[in-house]
């Protein structure tokens, strides 16, 4: 659904709610304003949504320090990716077995530990350049936004006058929620894939690494991964389980990367 036909259906929603009760002008003033606020949030006042949610998952979840090896190995995999469209990037590692990763419009990348227990340094940064890519295209922000225009339903998240509300902790866990659910159209999930395809390319890596990826997760969510992968299999993410067909992004990435020169590496 588009963001102008949710504004109508949520709108319509507020006005069939006073039907057979008495009219409550001032609820439906406020419930009004949120909606029109929701949908003309700025470029910056997203970024602080979006940092407080972050803050949030960063509490929920233990980073692991620089001097961790997980953090090494993801400073020399992304060193000299600083930016996206002139946002800084700021990466981070979780650890957990989850085999996921996400990125904001803030510019924070968060990395699980159990993403790169199951892939090469290639492999797993496609699966970020994926990420970052929702980001540049603006995928996340428009999910984002409908969280939001939403939650004007409830009465809640954000100010008057332009100012960005401080959320409540529950508000920050719905939000989280929508980063981390990623359900995204399949359109959206193919321009991403390109993206990090690029991404990679950029980088100086064999784009063939997306494919490679793809086939990992393929593994783990058929149950196929080897047992030293088991633990993290175990916990792969449900956040791909929406995803287009993996057999047929693999296809993509292979057909795209042999076109384009590229021989798959040796495993």
């Amino acid at each position: 659904m588009s963001i102008k036909r949710l504004i109508c259906a949520i709108g319509a929603a507020l006005i069939l709610t006073s039907c057979g009760t008495q009219l409550n002008s001032s609820f439906l003033m406020s419930g009004g304003q949120k909606l029109a606020q929701a949908a003309t949030l700025t470029d910056e006042q997203m970024a602080a949504y979006v940092a407080q949610t972050v803050t949030q998952l960063d509490k929920e979840n233990t980073i692991l320090p620089e001097t961790d090896a997980y953090v090494k190995r993801v400073r020399r995999m992304t060193k000299g990716l600083t930016e996206v469209d002139g946002t800084p990037l700021n990466f981070q590692v979780y650890k957990t077995n989850d085999v996921n990763a996400f990125a904001c419009a803030d510019g924070s990348v968060r990395i699980y530990s159990g993403l790169l227990d199951v892939m090469s340094d290639d492999e797993a940064l496609g699966v970020i350049g994926h990420e970052i890519g929702h980001v540049a295209m603006r995928h996340t922000r428009k999910q984002f936004q409908r969280a939001l225009m939403t939650s004007a339903l409830r009465d809640a998240v954000i100010s008057t006058g332009g100012k960005v509300a401080v959320l409540t902790s529950s508000q920050l866990g719905d939000l989280g929620e929508v980063l981390l659910s990623k359900n995204y159209s399949r359109k959206q999930e193919y321009e991403a894939d390109d993206f990090g395809y690029a991404f990679l390319k950029a980088a100086g890596k064999n784009p063939w690494a997306m494919a490679m990826a793809f086939e990992e997760l393929e593994k783990l969510s058929s149950g196929q991964a080897s047992a030293g992968q088991s633990a993290a299999g175990a916990a792969i993410s449900n956040a791909f389980s929406d995803h287009p067909a993996t057999a047929d992004r693999i296809a993509r990435m292979a057909e795209r990367a042999t076109a384009d020169g590229f021989k798959r590496p040796a495993e």
